[in-house]
Parts: C-alpha cells; sequence; structure tokens
C-alpha cells in the first residue's frame, strides 16, 4: 500500500524562491556526511542567518524525513528512498514527481492556475475547497504561501505583483500530467465505500480517465453535482470535454473546457444531441427524440433554459468554438 500522502507542505530555508537550492544541499551534506541528528542542526544553523531555534529546524527534518527524502539509520541521518531516487538524477522533472505524489493538492493549484492567475487567498480557497482534509485555519495565509512558493522554486509559477502565474514550464507539466497522472491514487477526500467508483464506471462505460486531482478540481466547482442532470454521486459522473480531448489536447488541463456530466448525459453531450451555447443555454437537437423521461426532463423539456451553473466556470469561447460544428445551432 503506498504511503499516505501529506497534507502540509513545509518551507524550506533561504528564501521563498530557494526551496530546492536548500532541498539539494541538505541531500548532498546527509549523503556525503551520514551525521547525527544533532550535526545536521548543526549545519542548519552554520548555513542560514537568524536560524537558530531547534523546533523550528527539526520541523523541517521531520517534514524531509516524512517525504522519505531523508530517513534515520541508528543515530545517523542518510537518505531516504525519494532522497536516493532524486540525488541520482537532480532533476526538476523528478522531484517534481515525488512532491506532487507524496503531498496533497500540488497538481490541482496547478491546474486550476490554468484559465487566469490567483491571488494567495484565492489560492487558499482554493486548496481548501478542493481538499477539505487540509483543514488550515482560511485566514492563515502561511500555508497557501508555502504550496505556492514550492511551485516557484520547482519554476511552475512566478509571482507578478499580488497573483500567482504558471510558467511555460508549468503549462507544459498540466497538459501532460493530466493524462499521465490518471492511475495515481485518488485524493484524501474521495469515498471508500463498495459503491460504484470511478474506475469501475469508467471501464464499463469507457470514459476518458484523467489525473484525480484535475477530477476533484473540476467537481468542486459544481458543488460535486452534474448541472443538467443534478445527479451527484461521484461514481455517476464524468469530467466532460467542450473541445474535444483528441482534437484539443493543449485544453486538456483546463477547467475552463470541462463540465461534470452523469454519465448518461456525457454520452448525450459527446453525441451531439444537446449542447449548451455561449450565454449558457441549453439547445436541443431537433433530431433528439426519445421515450424516456429522464431525458425529456433533463433536456428535451428545457430547450432554450439557461444553465447558471456554467456560468463563469465554463468559457464561452470553447462553447462557441464547439458549436460552430453543429449546424443546427446558432451561436
Amino acid at each position: 500500500m503506498p504511503p499516505d500522502r501529506l497534507r502540509s507542505i513545509v518551507p524550506m530555508f533561504g528564501g521563498e524562491t530557494n526551496y530546492v537550492k536548500t532541498l539539494n544541499a541538505i541531500l548532498e551534506y546527509v549523503n556525503d556526511q551520514q551525521p547525527t541528528p544533532d550535526e545536521l542542526i548543526g549545519w542548519h544553523r552554520g548555513h542560514f542567518e537568524r536560524v537558530s531555534s531547534r523546533d523550528s529546524i527539526q520541523r523541517r527534518i521531520d517534514y524531509l524525513e516524512d517525504v522519505g527524502f531523508i530517513e534515520r539509520d541508528g543515530h545517523h541521518w542518510r537518505l531516504g528512498p525519494e532522497g536516493t531516487t532524486y540525488i541520482a538524477e537532480k532533476t526538476t522533472e523528478t522531484l517534481l514527481e515525488i512532491m506532487c505524489r507524496r503531498n496533497v493538492g500540488l497538481r490541482s493549484l496547478l491546474y486550476s492556475l490554468v484559465p487566469a492567475p490567483m491571488t494567495i487567498e484565492e489560492i487558499g480557497h482554493q486548496q481548501l475547497k478542493t481538499h477539505t482534509s487540509l483543514g488550515w485555519d482560511p485566514a492563515n495565509t502561511d500555508m497557501a504561501k508555502q504550496r505556492a512558493n514550492w511551485l516557484r522554486s520547482l519554476g511552475l509559477v512566478h509571482k507578478d505583483g499580488q497573483q500567482y502565474a504558471l510558467t511555460d514550464e508549468g503549462r507544459q507539466f498540466v497538459e501532460t500530467a493530466v493524462e499521465q497522472w490518471a492511475g495515481s491514487t485518488p485524493q484524501a477526500d474521495a469515498p471508500t465505500t463498495d459503491t460504484p467508483t470511478v474506475t469501475t464506471c469508467e471501464t464499463t462505460v469507457q470514459a476518458r480517465a484523467v489525473d484525480p486531482e484535475f477530477r476533484e478540481t473540476v467537481l468542486v466547482q459544481y458543488d460535486k453535482t452534474c448541472p443538467i442532470s443534478g445527479v451527484d454521486h461521484r461514481g455517476l459522473l464524468d469530467v466532460a470535454h467542450v473541445l474535444p480531448w483528441s482534437d484539443y489536447p493543449q485544453h486538456r488541463a483546463d477547467p475552463t473546457n470541462v463540465l461534470p456530466l452523469s454519465k448518461i448525459h456525457h454520452a448525450a453531450f459527446d453525441r451531439e444531441l444537446f449542447t449548451i451555447d455561449r450565454n449558457y443555454r441549453l439547445h436541443v437537437n431537433p433530431d433528439f427524440e426519445t421515450d424516456s423521461d429522464l431525458l425529456k426532463q433533463t433536456i428535451v423539456d428545457r430547450a432554450g433554459e439557461s444553465v447558471p451553473q456554467l456560468d463563469g466556470n465554463v468559457a464561452p469561447t470553447y462553447l462557441r468554438q464547439h458549436n460552430d460544428s453543429l449546424d443546427w445551432v446558432t451561436n
């Protein structure tokens, strides 16, 4: 069983954009010297001005141990499994994989930054709303800053005034991560019962598998409910792309290009039985005929109705581009 993902991300000494530089120095020292606990405390005091508190230093050492960068070997520290893996290559890609795998929320934050930059307050709100298990005080921005600064140190995010935005490297990461991380362990707030799961339902209907953190990022924007049908069971919801996955890979990881639909409504959307215009009104294909009460109530009888849950969540430009290919829709 994989280790639990960590809810708390701890900053490194040395400045808000130097976390990786400091991590590298610590791991090199541990690898070369196998220091005692007191020696590792002393190393920190000798390398960083105004750093003397044993508790503050120990908190960072504990975090490195929790991630697996270092581990105790009797009375000495040595590299842990993650530290050994990283130090062998010392690439940003390797470190990013470790940090995203071992810490809750980093990938969902990157996905949330795709549409537009965010302030630190918005970052904190996004993290707490998407990952309720984090549980920190919403008024405390320190936790959000630590996450943003780890991503800045990794080169995926930059700060522009009071806002944080993706770098080109950050955008490249999310474009591949949405598919690359599709088989990763769902975040801690996902259900663990024997009721239908995302995996089993996707296998049944062959829906596109995506990174669980991308899926959760989308679901929380809609209170985990299909805006068309009202279905609110996680296992019966898909992440549906407005501009198709295969044709628009550059928009796969954009939360404003997706919406959560029940599996039957996802299939109906992909088969062009209904669509949404740029003013968020529902349009029904005039050739769509059905005897299903469910489909009549949730699609056919709602023709022309507004779907307010989509306003501000789905980009009108994507809806317009999607509808340009439908000869029965007037944008």
